[in-house]
């Protein structure tokens, strides 16, 4: 606990907080809009993330029924995986969202992270008949890009 109170005090003396005791009331009444949207947000989340655990079920089964019996393909398999990789990055964007609403600070450490966990996601579903030589170095950029973000991030922390 102690090193996420530092984490959010680090992330307010960087200027990611948003002050919902500014002197200016369009500036209060704005940012009272933007929470009440933010609640609506987590609650879609919420939403999204159920649907997504109803849909990898749901596939999973139809997938298991169909003959072979029981056996999934390679390519069933990578479906799964991409279908709980992207409950879990739902997941994460809730944790964002709920950390919002519970500091004002956006969580720029934890954002950085999941955009890993998402283009890992993508990483892993690849489907190589398909994807092209510069797809797959504009992937790799980013990866590198993120990784050494997220690395100067909790480097500086």
């Amino acid at each position: 606990m102690e090193k996420d109170d530092d984490v959010a005090r680090q992330e307010l003396e960087s200027g990611h907080e948003f002050d919902p005791a500014h002197e200016d009331r369009t500036i209060r009444f704005l940012h009272k809009v933007i929470r009440i949207a933010v609640k609506v947000l987590a609650v879609l989340m919420v939403l999204v993330i159920v649907w997504g655990i109803a849909d990898v079920i749901y596939i999973l089964y139809q997938r298991l029924v169909q003959p072979p019996f029981m056996l999934l393909q390679i390519s069933d398999i990578l479906a799964t995986f991409g279908g709980f990789l992207a409950v879990l990055i739902a997941i994460e964007i809730f944790i964002n969202i709920r950390m919002y609403l519970s500091t004002n600070v956006l969580p720029v450490r934890l954002v950085i992270a999941t955009a890993l966990m998402a283009i890992a996601r993508k990483v892993i579903i690849f489907d190589f008949e398909y994807i092209t030589p510069p797809f797959i170095y504009g992937t790799a950029a980013v990866v590198l890009a993120l990784g050494l973000t997220y690395w100067l991030i909790t480097k500086r922390a």
